[in-house]
This record gives structure tokens, C-alpha cells and sequence, in this order.
């Protein structure tokens, strides 16, 4: 359906990456996202959370759209919670992968999604390996392109439950606190896009992990490194693990996963030497017993599941808001 006949998609609040401009219509990345947009992405993903807690019925907010879901990577919680979002907002949906598409017979990703477009696809939600493809693709097609993880650059859906998260455990306030990211910060889409919502919110960050899984572009982060585990989760208010994420890295980065969880894993006894009401994140799937032990994972500081549960509220707000653009770019 064309954006012109959309017309069930409230005004979003907020501006940034979602304002009156050509590029309103997409959601590529945190970075240079103003706090005011967080801030209404968040608001508006606590009422669709309040709403979905009392009444999972769908809506018509987005009956006429059509939200097509690529996902170029293997994906549980995004591709999951991005179809759940779209069918509790009422629009059409259809999820494919790269193994039941053209591209196996040599046909471009970009004539693909503008395949999509041609199909009536309002939204694309895009996951692909390589940094910056969203973005690359938002330039292709009038489609709104949100990105669901592009290679080692960001996952803004992700930082934006993560924010979610935090926002409820920090009973609504940023202000004055600190987190430490533990792990392989240098592949993590997540820890990015948490680094740049958080800061921007005005949170302290610390990073800790071996220096072989250090960004090379640390220096123009806004972050605090710390030498060990230990130091960065001394007195903090929230801890992030991340994934080891073997599949992308190049032999001889690390020692062995033993090794690795001897010195940077998180058990309980790092987990006491955060504040006595600090949380627990980690984005999931969780290696256990590497970056947390299972006590933790399943402990009583743990918002994992928290985590989980706010993705579909988060992608309920980020689809309105794209379709929302869409509909005034068209008026």
C-alpha cells in the first residue's frame, strides 16, 4: 500500500533521525540521535508497553502499511520481535532470509529490496553483515529502511530496548549513573549503539576487555576503559555483557575460553562489587558460563528477559514513527 493511504499512523513526538526531512522515514543508527528523540522513542515504547501487558489484541494503527522483514543474518529475538510488533500494530508482514531469495542466483541486494518496494513494502527491516548496508539501501529505495544490525556497526533497536531497560531499573532517570560493557566491544553492534544512546543521556561509560577485542576507533568514543573487570564494575550501577563473538573474529585474538572467563567473565562475586541495586544485561544469546555464569544469568539482578520483553514494545514504536514520516513526506 502506498504511503499516501496510511493514514492510521499517529504524529510521533520527538525529532532527530525521524524529522520533517528526506531521511526522516528511516531509523540506520543511535549515533547523532539528539536525547529529545531517545527520550520520545522511549516514551512512546512504554505506552505500547502498557498497552500490550492488558491487551495483546491487534491494532489498526498500521493497517494499510506493509512491513517487509530481510534478514540477510540468522536472527531469533530481532526478526521475532519485529513480526510481532508489525502483526500488534495490525500492518501486513513477510519475512524472508538470503536462502529463499534471488540473490543465490546472482541478483543484487539492492534490485532485491526495490523488488520489495515494488511489492508495496512501506518498511524494510534490514539485518546484513556488511557495516553501513541499511544506509546504503535507504538511498536506493522510497521505502522506509530500518536496521535490524548491520555488520560490526550498530543495532539501534537493540541500544533502544537496552535504554528501555535501564530507564526502568533506573526508575526513569540517566542522570548520575554508570555502566560498564564488558567483553568484545571491537565486533559488537549492540555495544555501540548502547555507547551512543547512553552517552547522549548523559551516562558514564566504561569499557573492560581483553585488548585484542578494543575498537581501533576508541579514542572518538565518549567512554572510560578500564584494565580489568574489577575496575570497571567497582561501584557501578549496571553491568553489559557481550557475546563472544567467534564468528567474526580472525585467529589468535583470544586465549582460551577458560582463560577468557577466568579473567573477564562475570560472576557473582564481580556482580557485589556493583551497587547494591545495580542490574544485569546482557543482549543475548548468552554463552553461559563465558561471558556470565549461570548464577548470574538467572539471578535475581538479571533484566534479560526484561530485555526481551521491551524489543517488541521498542519496534512497535520505532514501526509507527517510520510509517508516521512516510505518511507526512507523502501529504
Amino acid at each position: 500500500m502506498h504511503a499516501s493511504q496510511i493514514v492510521h499512523a499517529p504524529a510521533p513526538s520527538g525529532a532527530g533521525a525521524f524529522a520533517s526531512r528526506p531521511t526522516a522515514r528511516h531509523l540506520l543508527g543511535l549515533e547523532g540521535l539528539s536525547r529529545e528523540t531517545l527520550l520520545a522513542i522511549l516514551d512512546d515504547a512504554e505506552r505500547d508497553l502498557a498497552r500490550l501487558s492488558s491487551d495483546r489484541s491487534p491494532t489498526e494503527e498500521l493497517r494499510l502499511a506493509t512491513v517487509v522483514i530481510a534478514m540477510f543474518e540468522d536472527s531469533t529475538r530481532t526478526r521475532v520481535s519485529f513480526q510481532i510488533a508489525a502483526k500488534r500494530l495490525g500492518a501486513t508482514v513477510s519475512t524472508f532470509s538470503s536462502h529463499g531469495l534471488s540473490l543465490s542466483k546472482g541478483e543484487t541486494l539492492r534490485d532485491t529490496l526495490r523488488i520489495f518496494e515494488a511489492n508495496g513494502a512501506d518498511v524494510i527491516v534490514v539485518r546484513h553483515s556488511s557495516p553501513g548496508a541499511p544506509a546504503y539501501l535507504a538511498e536506493q529505495v522510497e521505502s522506509a529502511v530500518v536496521n535490524a544490525g548491520d555488520g560490526m556497526h550498530e543495532h539501534p533497536t537493540q541500544g533502544l530496548l537496552d535504554l528501555m531497560t535501564l530507564r526502568q531499573a533506573w526508575g526513569g532517570s540517566f542522570e548520575r549513573r554508570r555502566i560498564a560493557i564488558v567483553g568484545d566491544v571491537a565486533h559488537s553492534r549492540v555495544a555501540r549503539s548502547a555507547i551512543f544512546g547512553l552517552t547522549t543521556l548523559g551516562v558514564r561509560v566504561t569499557l573492560a576487555g581483553p585488548a585484542t577485542l578494543m575498537p581501533a576507533e576508541i579514542e572518538r568514543l565518549d567512554v572510560t576503559v578500564a584494565a580489568s573487570v574489577d575496575e570497571a564494575m567497582e561501584g557501578a550501577d549496571a553491568v553489559m555483557a557481550l557475546r563472544l563473538q567467534r564468528e567474526r573474529m580472525e585467529a589468535g585474538l583470544l586465549p582460551t575460553l577458560s582463560e577468557y572467563t577466568r579473567v573477564w567473565g562475570i560472576d557473582a562475586a564481580r556482580v557485589r562489587r556493583m551497587k547494591p541495586d545495580a542490574v544485569v544485561l546482557h543482549p543475548g544469546p548468552v554463552n553461559r558460563g563465558v561471558e556470565l555464569a549461570p548464577d548470574v544469568a538467572d539471578g535475581e539482578r538479571s533484566l534479560i528477559l526484561d530485555q526481551v520483553a521491551n524489543g517488541v514494545a521498542v519496534r512497535c514504536a520505532v514501526l509507527r514513527r517510520s510509517v508516521g514520516a512516510l505518511a507526512r513526506e507523502a501529504a
